[in-house]
């Protein structure tokens, strides 16, 4: 069938955003890009571009910084009480819920995924996030310190500031909450940098902010690209700190960025996860978790379960069981409603996929199922499971971000979680297993910010989130995510 999608298919208000340029968020205010350019927003199932966007850069930003910097210090923002923000973060949740199908279409046209998926994942989480952050609001608490009879100590938690938060493309509205939430329930003012390949969903979003009723400059949105408006947000010195989501390589490029003014960083990075099978597992739930663990949203998840280890007496049933649950996937765009997956976000995600494909081929190892691109236009990929693969490997090592699991057998306990650590990541792991016992003893030594036990990809706004070692520095989302966006002051007074 036609990858296009007709504007009958549309609502309305997503007819009208792909059909006019976009403009950026900036002072409550939506406005041209400094320079007048625009760029193109690309349909990833078709390849033809669906969008224009106002191309911001670095006079863009500071003018976005300094409407945040104006929203923080001035105005109605720092005056409100808590519950008062509380309130408004609330009603932002509740508004992405009203537009719930608008949001999901946007989504689905952008990156690619499934209509289905952002209409019960993508959306619903990020409504769930702004909700579950307004309750922080008004529980952002110090502490009295009774160190001397002679002293009054107590420590206040205050917002850190003007923060820079660049998002990536593959949960776009989903990473935009995870970052926005925590922000504004600490009551700091926010410059959005959404990922080039996916905008359209972060300016829908803030006219969501608008209509919820925050006072301008609170959130500034400035489309533009990673070179350009990415870099001139990460070294801003009236920026106070910088919250990135991407690729371990760019995650370097903002620290440096960060040093000129020794900003605060957060970063969500890379993933290379470790999903363990032992042969006491449950069969037909493992093969079921451990298909969805590489094959959701494509392949496209920083803690896909890339590296699938299965116990030897079980390899040949697992990594069979998952081959047959490869190829019952209905590969198509987003808005057929028989598509479980969608295209691949960019021509450029395309060739790195099918680059590491042939890299896994030319170092020996074999495709069960899959291992191609799918004939025909858009940057679809066809979801592949290696075997043959061993540590050496750089389908193995490197993070490939798409489709493409690598399956490996295992004898030792010892030895297996000796190589699932032996990666430069840390963001997951899965264990798969009816002992109870063996399972929490694997995960204690996994090296990883996140480990399932008997299932994948469980998220909720509660969960802290981020990564060991180069997967990241902090956590999104649960309240370890707030101590990220606040200082702590000292108060100490002779009595």
């Amino acid at each position: 069938m036609s990858t296009a999608v007709s504007t009958a298919q549309m609502h309305s208000r997503v007819a009208d955003f792909v059909g006019r340029p976009r403009k950026m968020f900036i002072n409550g205010k939506w406005v041209e890009a400094a320079s007048g350019k625009t760029f193109p927003s690309y349909n990833p199932a078709t390849g033809e571009v669906m969008a224009q966007v106002a191309e911001g850069d670095r006079e863009d930003i500071n003018r976005a910084v300094k409407a945040a910097r104006a929203a923080f210090e001035t105005g109605a923002w720092p005056s409100m009480s808590a519950s008062q923000r509380g309130r408004l973060i609330w009603k932002l949740g509740d508004l992405i819920e009203e537009h719930l199908e608008e949001l999901a279409q946007l989504e689905s046209l952008d990156n690619g995924k499934p209509l289905a998926v952002a209409r019960v994942a993508d959306v619903p989480l990020a409504a769930d996030l702004f909700h579950y952050m307004a309750g922080w609001a008004t529980k952002i608490e110090g502490n009295t310190i009774p160190f001397s009879p002679k002293y009054f100590a107590y420590t206040r938690r205050e917002p850190i500031g003007v923060v820079g938060q660049i998002i990536p493309w593959n949960f776009p509205l989903l990473m935009a909450a995870w970052k926005l939430g925590p922000a504004l329930a600490t009551g700091c003012t926010v410059v959005l940098k959404p990922a080039e390949q996916t905008p359209l969903s972060a300016l829908l979003l803030a006219e969501l902010i608008a209509e919820a009723g925050f006072p301008a400059g609170v959130v500034n949105v400035v489309t533009g690209y990673g070179e350009t408006a990415g870099a001139a947000l990460a070294a801003h010195p009236d920026v106070d700190k910088i919250a990135f989501t991407g690729s371990t390589e760019v995650g370097k490029l903002i620290v440096q960025a960060a040093a000129g003014n020794l900003k605060k960083v957060t970063l969500e990075l890379g993933g290379k996860s470790p999903n363990i099978v032992f042969a006491d597992a449950d069969i037909s739930s493992t093969i079921a978790g451990a298909s969805s663990a590489i094959f959701f949203n494509h392949g496209q998840c920083c803690c896909a379960g890339s590296r699938l280890y299965i116990e030897q007496s079980m390899f040949d049933k697992v990594v069979s069981g998952v081959a047959d649950e490869a190829k019952k996937i209905k590969i198509g765009p987003g808005f057929d409603p028989d598509t479980s997956m969608g295209p691949l976000v960019s021509e450029e995600q395309l060739n790195r996929v099918c680059n590491y494909l042939e890299s896994g081929f030319s170092e020996g190892a074999e495709a069960v199922v899959g291992g191609h691109k799918r004939a025909g236009s858009g940057y679809f990929v066809e979801p592949t499971v290696m075997v043959k693969t061993n540590p050496s490997m750089k389908v193995v090592r490197e993070e490939i971000f798409g489709p493409v699991v690598c399956a490996m057998p295992f004898t030792d306990i010892d030895k297996l979680i000796a190589e699932a650590n032996q990666s430069e990541y840390g963001l997951a792991g899965a264990v798969w297993t009816r002992d109870i016992s063996k399972a929490h003893r694997v995960a204690e030594k996994l090296r990883a910010g996140t480990v399932w036990i008997n299932c994948y990809n469980v998220f909720d706004a509660s969960l802290p989130f981020g990564g060991y070692k180069q997967s990241g520095w902090g956590r999104e989302m649960g309240h370890e995510s707030l101590e990220l966006y606040t200082e702590v002051k000292t108060v100490c007074a002779q009595l």
